[in-house]
């Protein structure tokens, strides 16, 4: 394993710990001070520690090479944790509500000055991962920094929430920052299980241009046609193509490795990782059905 990629591996699991430690602190602290806005956001904070597990596990799994068991390498593997994270999450956040909707129609006051104390401790904690991951090159270090980022942002609106209440007597303020981080966490799960099933189905990556990769591919200079052109993503980040290349006349193979490198080498350019391309002559007739 290079130094490079335990750099990686080591922000993303000073980050879990980080996380899982404060998840802790949380809970408890919001069943003392009686708050279910720190509750809320706890749970929140807790799918971002099995965001942050998973992220750690996979980042190391998807370095296993490639074996008789699965061709394409350990990646796909990540759409898991994603899964298991977001019906965490989409539980948690129905069981917070229910809980939460009584308390808009017969308030309770929390301990604002608990609450102050503890908001800061976690605007605080999951700034110094925010800090550590910021840097991050990965597509797992900056998927995990988007989410810490939506903590701290959380957090602040806890404090002003909880400083608000400690020095007016509106304790709905409580209940309703609940349930607006608890509508939140549920769009970012619906939308994360959207990605992940889009994946699944193999469906073309939002970062790749089909249209533009045939474009390019007809631009070089003997080819005459791309057919059957497939594009998918085995995790969100590594993108796979295959497609069948018609050339003019009949050219050698030694005529076809310098445009086959050419192709390959540009491919990146598309935000294409793996590409199999498959030469055909003008008078070949293609092999395949649905050519």
């Amino acid at each position: 394993m290079s130094h490079h990629h335990h750099h990686h591996s080591g922000n993303i699991k000073f980050a879990f710990f980080l996380n899982l430690g404060f998840t802790i602190i949380e809970i408890v602290g919001g069943i003392f001070t009686n708050s279910m806005a720190i509750l809320a956001d706890a749970l929140h904070d807790f799918g971002d520690s099995v965001s942050l597990g998973t992220a750690w596990y996979f980042d190391n799994l998807s370095h296993k090479k490639r074996d008789k068991s699965y061709t394409y390498g350990y990646k796909r593997f990540s759409l898991i944790g994603a899964i298991v994270n977001a019906l965490i999450l989409l539980t948690g956040s129905v069981f917070i509500i229910s809980e939460t909707v009584p308390r808009l129609f017969n308030p309770q006051t929390p301990d604002t000055e608990g609450m102050i104390w503890l908001a800061i401790l976690g605007v605080i904690v999951n700034g110094l991962a925010v800090f550590r991951l910021k840097k991050g090159h990965t597509m797992n270090e900056k998927v995990v920094y988007l989410h810490l980022l939506e903590d701290v942002l959380g957090w602040i609106a806890v404090l002003i929430g909880a400083i608000i209440m400690h020095f007016y007597e509106l304790p709905i303020i409580d209940p309703l920052l609940s349930i607006g981080i608890s509508l939140f966490i549920l769009f970012n799960v619906f939308k994360s299980l959207k990605s992940v099933f889009g994946i699944l189905m193999q469906g073309v990556p939002q970062d790749t241009n089909t249209k533009e990769i045939k474009k390019y591919i007809l631009s070089l200079e003997g080819v005459l046609e791309v057919h059957d052109l497939h594009i998918w993503s085995m995790d969100g980040d590594y993108n796979v193509l295959t497609a069948h290349v018609v050339m003019e006349g009949k050219p050698s193979m030694d005529d076809l490795s310098p445009i086959k490198k050419e192709i390959h080498d540009n491919l990146h350019k598309f935000n294409i990782n793996h590409a199999t391309l498959e030469f055909e002559m003008e008078d070949e007739e293609c092999v395949l059905v649905d050519c």
